[in-house]
């Protein structure tokens, strides 16, 4: 049969002693082709919740516990959270709204409840600060701004483009922190033009704002690559993450794993 074949006699031993490779171990070779590239596009911050939804979107009959294997077996994981600076800044004379949400976090509707907040973030130039708008419904950003200062032209910045994206109805709750951006005259003269019922959280509770602090938290784990050499080097990988990413692929638990743009279009088509 050698012969009639032209292969060696050492070569058709060496295949009889090879082990059968079992449609199971294709299976799994296949799961994690396709899990190393969902991890990696999603520059490796999703852990084996999302991997797993995500390779269920995509089709893949996986339970959870053979994902956390295959991610094992892959040396691969999440990127872990930490904690980040702190950017409120309160102004003493002014007054704040009451706090209308009291830490209910959902909305009926787009454009029903906006969060707004502000971050920090470290670059070879100094600090560079971004201010969000996120749509509570979806979890959409709406609306950000990067300027190179805390003062109220951030905030105001981010409302500006929110407004230019979404329709602002009167009845529109905007929740931030008591920080003197979100308190100043010039920045509640914006929202009163549209009719925006104003609310604020409590004096140094964080978890008043936890929708916007998840997304900062979500966002630095997933940009943690050492501080960015310049602001301009910054602010294109936000952008990238934001735009690009987050608003349209990453998957959120609290969306049934859903990217918000795509819960949004399950809302308009109902």
């Amino acid at each position: 049969m050698c012969a009639v074949l032209g292969v060696r006699p050492s070569g058709d031993y060496a295949w009889r002693g090879r082990p059968l490779i079992t449609s199971q171990v294709r299976a799994n070779r296949a799961l994690r082709t396709r899990l190393r590239a969902i991890h990696a596009h999603s520059r490796e911050r999703y852990g084996s919740p999302r991997i797993h939804h995500a390779l269920q979107a995509a089709g893949a009959h996986v339970g959870r516990n053979r994902v956390i294997g295959l991610m094992r077996a892959e040396q691969r994981r999440g990127r872990p959270t930490r904690r980040f600076r702190v950017t409120t800044d309160t102004d003493p004379a002014a007054t704040p709204a009451p706090n209308l949400l009291n830490q209910v976090f959902a909305a009926p509707a787009p454009n029903r409840v906006w969060t707004a907040d502000i971050t920090a973030l470290p670059t070879g130039d100094g600090w560079l600060y971004l201010a969000v708008l996120l749509d509570l419904y979806s979890r959409r950003l709406v609306g950000w701004a990067m300027p190179l200062t805390l003062e109220t032209e951030l905030v105001c910045a981010a409302w500006q483009m929110a407004h230019a994206r979404r329709p602002v109805a009167p009845g529109l709750i905007h929740h931030s922190d008591r920080g003197s951006q979100y308190t100043s005259d010039r920045y509640q003269a914006l929202l009163r033009a549209r009719g925006v019922t104003c609310s604020m959280s409590r004096r140094g509770n964080c978890f008043d704002t936890a929708p916007t602090e998840s997304f900062f938290r979500t966002l630095k784990v997933a940009l943690a690559e050492g501080v960015w050499p310049t602001r301009p080097a910054a602010i294109r990988a936000v952008a990238a993450f934001i735009e690009h990413f987050y608003n349209v692929e990453r998957l959120h638990s609290s969306l049934n794993s859903q990217s918000p743009a795509a819960f949004e279009a399950r809302h308009v088509a109902a």
